[in-house]
């Protein structure tokens, strides 16, 4: 249970990590509280224990019959009689129930980590950063407000050369404030700015309501001392998680087999309609008698043939020029109604698929905890070596190829050049035989890792060859 704890730990806050590096940007700069941080990354950190468990499992089984081998504990244990089949049972029987466990986290809290972490990333990718001041640059932060400074003092809250247009009628650029100086400091519960300016000039264009195009004179305004009040909103403004629910990562079983199913009919309904609709549009055209078309519109009745070429070429040329537009227009219309039709079609079966994936990985995360451990435990006694050095790097190989195995699959069956049980099954169907397979040469004592065996093995291939060159000689 050590080494399953610590790893499992270490496996999340690596991963956690990333997850950091890859969202720094949303997140820094944004005035948020701690609380909406420490939330973040615990609904974040609960998204990643499907990657987290398996190598977990894989790593510290592998640990635990490493160090047992490494310290002759298994040898003393088979000398008693008793073999690794006994010793991997209760250990067999924790993994089966941390399984189950699994599969229950991913269909009941998976799905709730899911919608938390989803919009509230959402929420805080959508916050402005906060209020800060470049000097030359102007600002628009504050609303129906824009600021400019020409500098800034020592002491943070002197300012310069100050301008700050006023935006809040909706008229433009008629209102506008300068300052030669002034200070700048925030309120003490946050929520707004304020603004001492010095030695400035309000100057107001008054146009007529009527017609703004109209204007009158500049309206002037002297002072000596103003102060302006900037009301922020620094809180973080959350969006109805109702409208996330609908995606296939917020769903467990039930739901994404009652989605499916509506997504299916949906999809035929709109098969079935469109193709009644586009029927409907052209099937005038085949009870239309082109050649009675064309002698109504034709100056001479006399048709040499009823070929449909004639029939077009007896038309003046100014009105055969109309026709065959119109008629290439019709069929690029169809045309495109069609290719259309085709993406929407291809669209939607995708989203459908990407249900089934979700749906199946409910059990993957659980069989990948079982077949892994069976992976790493014959593995640790075959190697005889625990600690953090060579397990690390064994098991840090098989969980990769396992991974992209997964991905592999995965993104195969949502492109739809690969059938759904084989993509999605595809790492556990290639790591059952191998863990099997080592499970098998553990128990048995073979010598699959060891250098000697391997060595005699080829030493006595060169023999028999050598042997049977002096015979023919």
């Amino acid at each position: 249970m050590g080494p399953l704890v610590l790893t499992f730990f270490i496996a999340l806050f690596i991963l956690l990590m990333q997850f950091l590096w890859l969202y720094v940007d949303d997140l820094v700069g944004k005035g948020l509280e701690w609380h909406v941080l420490l939330r973040l990354l615990f609904y974040a950190s609960s998204t990643f224990v499907p990657m987290a468990l398996p190598l977990a499992i894989l790593l510290s089984s592998l640990m635990t019959f490493g160090n047992l081998g490494e310290h002759y504990e298994l040898v003393a244990i088979k000398a008693s009689g008793i073999s690794l089949k006994r010793v991997m049972r209760p250990l067999i029987i924790l993994s089966v129930f941390i399984s189950m466990l699994a599969f229950l986290f991913s269909n009941n809290v998976l799905p709730v980590a899911n919608l938390k972490f989803k919009s509230l990333l959402y929420d805080v990718q959508q916050k402005k950063l906060a209020f800060k001041v470049k000097d030359g640059i102007f600002n628009t932060d504050l609303g129906d407000y824009t600021l400019r400074i020409g500098g800034k003092g020592e002491d943070g809250e002197t300012i310069y050369d100050v301008m700050i247009y006023d935006h809040s009628a909706k008229d433009g650029n008629t209102k506008v404030s300068v300052a030669k100086s002034g200070h700048m400091r925030q309120t003490p519960n946050g929520d707004a700015i304020e603004f001492v300016l010095y030695d400035g000039y309000n100057y107001e264009e008054k146009t007529d309501q009527q017609n703004h195009r109209v204007t009158h004179p500049f309206q002037t305004t002297k002072f000596s001392e103003e102060k302006v009040l900037f009301r922020i909103d620094n809180e973080l403004n959350r969006t109805d998680e109702d409208l996330f629910k609908h995606s296939y990562h917020m769903m467990d079983l039930s739901q994404l087999q009652k989605s499916k199913d509506s997504l299916n009919q949906l999809l035929e309904r709109r098969n079935t309609d469109f193709g009644k609709s586009l029927m409907q549009k052209y099937k005038h055209f085949q009870t239309t008698d082109s050649l009675e078309m064309a002698k109504q519109i034709t100056l001479t009745d006399s048709l040499p043939n009823n070929s449909v070429t004639s029939i077009l070429f007896q038309i003046h040329e100014h009105r055969r020029a109309d026709i065959m537009e119109a008629a290439l227009a019709k069929a690029r219309n169809a045309h495109e109604a069609v290719g259309n039709m085709k993406e929407e079609t291809l669209t939607r079966a995708e989203v459908i698929r990407n249900h089934d994936i979700a749906f199946h990985k409910k059990f993957t995360l659980s069989i990948a905890c079982l077949i892994l451990f069976f992976v790493g435990a014959p593995l640790g006694a075959i190697i005889r070596k625990g600690g953090l050095g060579l397990p690390v790097v064994m098991s840090t190989l098989f969980f990769i190829a396992y991974h992209i195995l997964t991905m592999t699959g995965e993104r195969a069956v949502k492109a739809g050049s690969l059938n759904l049980w084989v993509g999605v099954w595809m790492a556990s169907a290639v790591f059952l035989p191998i863990g099997i397979f080592l499970t098998y040469k553990a128990t048995s004592d073979a010598p699959l890792f060891d250098a000697e065996t391997y060595k005699n093995i080829f030493e006595k291939i060169y023999k028999r060859k050598a042997n049977q060159e002096e015979k023919q000689l």
